[in-house]
């Protein structure tokens, strides 16, 4: 499967998202777009995309975003996805229906050689926590930019507001030890928590007007398929998994019905609903 080339410093996220990990979320692609659509739904509210306008959307996975807003912008208009995971890509591809205006190109949005003031906006479903100098990526994406080009995009605000995926983990945490705490900055999930850092990243990438605005939600992880859909859920998007790596099968079955007990709490019908939160990040080029 062919790698993209990228920055030597986003080596190990080229490699997860080209391995098991993004063919894992590949294989999740339609339950994916499915727990995510509050995300989708405010953040293309907020995009207000329009006929002929050029969109570039970063880390854009398995392309739901993307296609969603090519229906937008036609006629005149289009949307380039761009992500480092071949795999999710190769998804996309196969997802985007026949005739919409939507590319998908394997690269790294750190060092990708973007033509010059080619877009009008700039959008993001949770694809730019994982740079290892988000400043330097953000700098090479906004040159992609028009002059007060839009940047809207979505990022996870800190892990104590978002049970929907550290609750599980705790749960798992009765049986198996800690995983080693990563750094607040490290490429991640909750990179971008820290509303000051998010706003000096893009101030010092050379963006203006940044705004955060917190959103929360209410996720239902068994996307209406019942308890057993939202154990399974939360093994394969969440930490928990990876905590459980190693163990023997007594363990890991021990840890899975302290999930199941903890999830059971919030079930209504065949819904598993728990909370969340992002920041809904603005600005201009």
């Amino acid at each position: 499967m062919p790698l993209p080339a990228g920055d030597d410093r986003n080596a190990d996220q080229i490699a997860y998202w080209n391995g098991p990990g993004g063919q894992r979320w590949s294989d999740r692609q339609e339950a994916q777009d499915s727990l995510l659509s509050p995300v989708s739904e405010i953040l293309i509210a907020r995009i207000a995309a329009k006929a002929g306008d050029r969109v570039l959307d970063i880390g854009c996975g398995c392309g739901g975003l993307a296609i969603a807003l090519a229906r937008q912008v036609a006629p005149g208009g289009s949307v380039l996805g761009i992500d480092i995971s071949a795999p999710m890509l190769a998804q996309a591809r196969q997802v985007a229906p026949v005739g919409c205006p939507v590319e998908f190109v394997l690269a790294d949005a750190t060092v990708h050689p973007f033509t010059p003031a080619s877009f009008d906006l700039l959008v993001s479903r949770f694809g730019v926590m994982f740079f290892a100098d988000p400043v330097a990526s953000f700098a090479n994406m906004r040159k992609a930019l028009k002059p007060g080009g839009r940047v809207v995009f979505a990022c996870w605000r800190e892990p104590k507001a978002n049970p929907w995926m550290i609750a599980p983990l705790q749960a798992v945490y009765r049986h198996v030890p800690k995983l080693p705490e990563m750094a607040p900055e490290d490429p991640g999930p909750f990179a971008f928590a820290s509303e000051a850092r998010v706003s000096r990243i893009l101030a010092e990438a050379g963006f203006r007007d940044v705004a955060l605005e917190p959103q929360a939600l209410s996720l239902d992880i068994a996307i209406g398929k019942g308890l057993d859909a939202a154990v399974q859920s939360a093994f394969e998007i969440g930490p928990a998994s990876r905590a459980l790596e190693g163990h023997s099968p007594e363990t890991r079955e021990a840890a899975r019905q302290s999930v199941r007990d903890l999830l059971a709490q919030h079930q209504t019908g065949d819904s598993v609903t728990l909370p969340g939160s992002i920041w809904l990040v603005t600005a201009h080029a």
